[in-house]
């Protein structure tokens, strides 16, 4: 747990940050999980002031979650510690490992312009 909060709260997060403003229900479904389950989730990312409850800007009766700045902060925070932990693994390969990674994500990118 790099970030302080759990890997169910920080993959909700994430959902909030790179989406933007999103009801409950459609972070549940994002997340698939329940809607119940997800309430719980987001109530400790609210008390953990990472995201806030926000009135729908077309419809009042729809609370939508947006991430805060620390949210915003922590994720890229995460994110920074986990690409510094791979360099550092990756920085451990032998050559002939490294050349493998190479073709496979050469492999990686031709397959994802298909």
């Amino acid at each position: 747990m790099f970030s302080g909060i759990g890997p169910a709260q920080l993959s909700a997060l994430s959902v909030v940050v790179f989406v933007g403003p999103i009801t409950l229900g459609d972070l549940a479904a994002a997340e698939q999980v329940k809607p119940p389950t997800m309430s719980r989730i987001a109530a400790a990312l609210v008390r953990a002031k990472l995201v806030q409850r926000a009135p729908d800007e077309k419809d009042a009766r729809i609370i939508r979650l947006q991430a805060t700045d620390k949210g915003h902060r922590l994720l890229q925070e995460a994110r920074n510690r986990r690409i510094s932990d791979l360099k550092r693994r990756v920085e451990r390969l032998r050559p002939k490992d490294l050349t493998l990674l190479a073709e496979a994500a050469e492999l990686m990118e031709r397959l994802s312009r298909e």
